[in-house]
């Protein structure tokens, strides 16, 4: 298929779409149950950091409460980090891989997740596939719970998924999961994000310079911009948390994916104009978050 072809009927995200298509708002009289519970699975003794970036971009995203499920060595330190947060630590395997067996509390918090996201920091791929099946096992019979699969947790990846799943990978991940070489995904990105949506029955978030949010039933989405600054360690730690506490506050997988890399992207835009193109961090993305999703929302 040609890429014009692979295209056809593509929606541009720009502001006039995130204008028509507003995240959902809780009721004034509201509690912080209304904005959703979101279960963060997520670093590791060397990798403490991504768990606590994918933690708060989900708190900065809106979602009310908050689970954070980590590597038992790091939890204290991490709970201090995040007064916001339960902190749950795990225990590890010997290659740092969080090991869920058994385990009754993480058990209890994903019985009433709304959202959940797996994947930022784990090591130990084998470890971190059995973790992604045990909690897929957990939730398998629910279908009102998001799950947001991102970074090792997508290695884990079925055929096909019976509960609302997104995959977030890089044009790297995508070569692994799809066993085609990277330089072929780059040139055919939106046929290999509407295929694997498709196949997978996920929603996809194909990231790069362009972006392709691809759903199952064939809707596809191009977000252009961003800049280069975006290209940083936790950067995508990030954009995962905020995608997920979107899902928590009710947005369906498609919208939080496209409203979470639009808010994503403007939000190193506003850093690079405001401290320059590079050298900015992925954890000073998180304060400038709210206010761009306020900004546009209030203007929809």
């Amino acid at each position: 298929m040609s890429p014009s072809l692979a295209q056809a009927g593509t929606t541009a995200v720009d502001t006039a779409l995130l204008h028509a298509w507003p995240l959902p708002e809780p009721d004034a009289a509201g509690d912080k149950e209304a904005r959703g519970r979101t279960v963060v699975i997520a670093g590791s003794r060397e990798m403490p950091g991504s768990a606590w970036l994918a933690a708060v971009a989900a708190l900065r995203a809106g979602a009310g409460k908050l689970v954070v499920v980590t590597a038992g060595s790091v939890s204290s330190g991490l709970a201090l980090k995040l007064p916001e947060a339960r902190v749950i630590g795990l225990p590890e395997t010997a290659a740092g891989g969080l090991v869920a067996e058994g385990r009754d509390e993480l058990t209890e918090v994903l019985e009433r997740a709304d959202a959940v996201l797996i994947g930022p920091g784990l090591q130990d791929a084998v470890a971190t596939v059995r973790l992604v099946g045990e909690v897929l096992a957990c939730l398998a019979e629910r279908d009102d719970v998001y799950v947001v699969l991102d970074a090792a947790a997508m290695e884990a990846a079925t055929d096909r998924f019976a509960l609302p799943v997104l995959l977030t990978p890089h044009a790297g991940e995508m070569a692994r999961l799809s066993g085609i070489d990277k330089n072929t995904v780059c040139r055919n990105a939106a046929l290999l994000a509407r295929q694997t949506a498709q196949k997978r029955n996920a929603v996809v978030a194909l990231k790069g310079a362009t972006t392709w949010v691809a759903a199952p039933d064939g809707r596809l989405w191009r977000h252009d911009g961003g800049n280069v600054g975006l290209a940083t360690a936790g950067s995508g730690d990030t954009l995962a948390g905020i995608t997920c506490g979107l899902a928590a506050r009710g947005a369906s997988l498609e919208q939080a994916a496209v409203w979470g890399v639009a808010l994503h992207a403007r939000a190193g835009d506003a850093l690079a104009r405001r401290l320059g193109p590079l050298g900015y961090m992925a954890s000073e993305l998180l304060a400038e978050v709210p206010a761009l999703m306020h900004d546009l929302g209030r203007r929809s």
